[in-house]
Parts: C-alpha cells; sequence; structure tokens
C-alpha cells in the first residue's frame, strides 16, 4: 500500500493540472470500489474548481468550489495517472481506455486524470470541506510526521508505558499518521532500535533520536519520488527510485551496509519486519 511519500509525490504530480482549474467533466465506471462511490459523484464534480490539492496522512483531498471536499485513498494498487497535459514540448496523449480505469476527470484544459485501481481496495469519498477533519477515515489519525505538531515530548507521551514493540507502536496511526511497514523498517535501522523492543522501554535518548531519523527517512522517499516494489507510479507513470536505497527492507539474507550481518526478517502481526541483529538491540 503507498504510504506517505508515495501519496505526498502523486499530489505533487497532480497540484500543476488540477489546483485552481476546472473539472470539465467527470466519468464515474462503476458504483464501488472498497467502499461505495458516493451519491452522484460524477454530477458533484463535474464544472467544480479544485481550489486546493492538499495530504492528509495517506489520503488526497481536493477541495472543491461546491464547498465539498473529494477525499482519494490508493489502497493496494490505485493509481493516479495524468495524460494529455503538456510537459515543456512534450505531450503526453490519452491512452485507450484500460479495464479498471474506474474514475475519470477531464480538466478544463484537456488533462486527462484517471484513476485506476485493478484491486479496487482503493476508495474515494466526498464530504463537506468545513466538516472534513471529522471523516470517519481522518477523524482519528495521529499528527502529520513532518509537522510541527510532531516532536520528542509527544511522541514520548504516546508511547509511554506501551507493551506493544516499537514496530507497532510506530505503524499506529492514531500515533502517527502516514507511516507504513517498508518506512518503519527503515527509521528503526537508522535508530538503531529492534523492531520486537518494547515501545514502553524505549530511553528518552531514544525517541529524542527517532523524530528526525522519521523526518529523514521521509523526506529523503519523497525526494525520490516514493518506493515502487508492485503497483505503485507516479502520475506520468514512472517508477519511484527510493527502494534502490533500502538499507533493510526486502533485503533478508543480504548483508547489512553498516556491518555486513545478514538482515533477518521475522513477521509481526501478520507482516514482515526486517533488520539488522548485530546493529539493531
Amino acid at each position: 500500500m503507498p504510504e506517505l511519500p508515495e501519496v505526498e509525490t502523486v499530489r505533487r504530480g497532480l497540484l500543476p493540472v488540477m489546483e485552481g482549474l476546472v473539472i470539465a467533466t467527470a466519468q464515474v465506471n462503476r458504483p464501488d470500489l472498497r467502499f461505495p462511490l458516493p451519491e452522484r459523484m460524477a454530477e458533484r464534480l463535474t464544472g467544480q474548481k479544485v481550489l486546493s490539492l492538499r495530504r492528509r496522512s495517506k489520503y488526497i483531498l481536493a477541495d472543491l468550489s461546491s464547498d465539498e471536499t473529494l477525499l482519494i485513498h490508493l489502497g493496494m494498487s490505485g493509481r493516479m495517472l495524468v495524460s494529455g497535459n503538456m510537459l515543456g514540448e512534450f505531450h503526453h496523449t490519452h491512452p485507450a481506455p484500460q479495464k479498471h480505469d474506474h474514475v475519470v476527470l477531464t480538466m478544463e484544459q484537456g488533462t486527462q486524470i484517471t484513476f485506476n485501481d485493478a484491486r479496487r481496495f482503493g476508495s474515494m469519498d466526498l464530504m463537506p470541506t468545513a466538516k472534513w477533519q471529522s471523516h470517519k477515515l481522518l477523524a482519528d489519525l495521529g499528527p502529520e510526521p513532518l509537522g510541527n505538531a510532531f516532536n520528542a515530548p509527544y511522541l514520548a507521551r504516546r508511547l509511554e508505558g506501551r507493551l506493544t514493540p516499537i514496530k507497532a507502536a510506530l505503524l499506529d496511526q492514531t500515533v502517527l499518521s502516514g507511516l507504513g511497514n517498508i518506512y518503519v523498517c527503515e527509521v528503526l535501522h537508522r535508530a538503531k532500535i529492534a523492531p520486537t523492543r518494547l515501545a514502553g522501554d524505549l530511553t528518552p535518548q531514544n525517541i529524542t533520536q527517532l523524530v528526525p531519523i522519521i523526518r529523514e527517512v521521509l523526506t529523503e522517499a519523497i525526494d525520490a519520488g516514493g518506493s515502487s516494489l508492485r503497483d505503485y507510479r507516479q502520475t506520468d507513470g514512472e517508477l519511484g527510485y527510493f527502494q534502490h536505497t533500502f538499507r533493510v527492507y526486502d533485503r533478508e539474507g543480504e548483508p547489512c551496509h553498516t556491518c555486513a550481518t545478514p538482515i533477518q526478517r521475522l513477521v509481526q502481526s501478520g507482516r514482515s519486519s526486517f533488520f539488522c541483529p548485530t546493529c539493531q538491540r
């Protein structure tokens, strides 16, 4: 599932072709994705100007001139692909319609934005802009890891006394929003913390170090266009590149870049954790 860096990369790719522009037509090709799509979705989107394009956790939010906000979640395999836009001297023509093109937005300048989702684990919804924070998918989310509300004192309070492994605690979206399996593995390696260590056992020094490392990993991943492992693509169809710099994720049996010890894998709550048994304690 795309994590914060992938979703932020998609948002940035959509900015020049959506923000400040009008949706000329909206085509909705099925009644549902992971959840039922909003009633009269095509009608409610058509003719609306996109006032701003934001991200909250792993969600993209398009604020519309109708005082509604379009909520977009990519799910496991969702892609937002842009065609027909002018990029310098290059023109990306519209591709032939594909089987899993579920929602197609045609903007006033002719650009087409296609939401393609083979597995249909993605979702879209429309909500009053004034009440976006109370939406059922957003209401309980923790702070943004790149925002000012996330800091060492906050993290210390949320981890105090917790008997869950630190890996699970950092994946808890009510503690910190946007982090997923890939980036938690990478963060814990850089912080030299074993994924099995109890969250409540971290020292103040551990927590103080975690905050800038989380920011560092996410920023590097965004700069690289995210990580492409299976389905993820940027809006122009290109792959992300952060996977080429993984220190532990998906590197079981390969040498640690720090100490050459083979990277190990264990399963925690149904998810693979990759770590160095020598560097991480």
